[in-house]
């Protein structure tokens, strides 16, 4: 079997975060949906079925979970934060499009939330 592109992703992480500009925002938080999908080459994983030849979801959870959880002014800061920890920690992945979404951005819009969409590649 041939397989050209494989990604592993993780889809609507629901977490809270005290990333913002304002004092508010950075004493209250803000809920935050963030999206993943890494390039992986999952080949090995076809034939042996083996967690050990794949990436691991809960680790990529863990690792945004913790960069979520540093608090920073800019998520654009917080998704360089996790693009560059996985990429560092995984030599493997050869690319990453990640979106980070404030649903309650402080600007006065009604609207879905607001935020940032970044596409890495090694």
């Amino acid at each position: 079997m041939f397989l050209s592109d494989s990604y592993i992703y993780i889809n609507d992480m629901r977490l809270h975060a005290l990333h913002g500009v304002l004092p508010q925002e950075q004493l209250t938080g803000n809920d935050y949906i963030v999206n993943i999908r890494i390039g992986y080459d999952i080949a090995k994983a076809f034939a042996s079925d083996d967690v050990a030849d794949t990436l691991n979801y809960a680790e990529v959870y863990n690792i945004v979970k913790e960069e979520m959880l540093i608090p920073s002014k800019l998520i654009e800061h917080v998704a360089g934060r996790i693009a560059n920890r996985l990429m560092e920690e995984y030599a493997k992945i050869t690319s990453i499009v990640l979106h980070i979404t404030k649903c309650n951005p402080p600007m006065g819009a009604d609207c879905q939330g607001a935020g940032v969409e970044i596409h890495v590649k090694r």
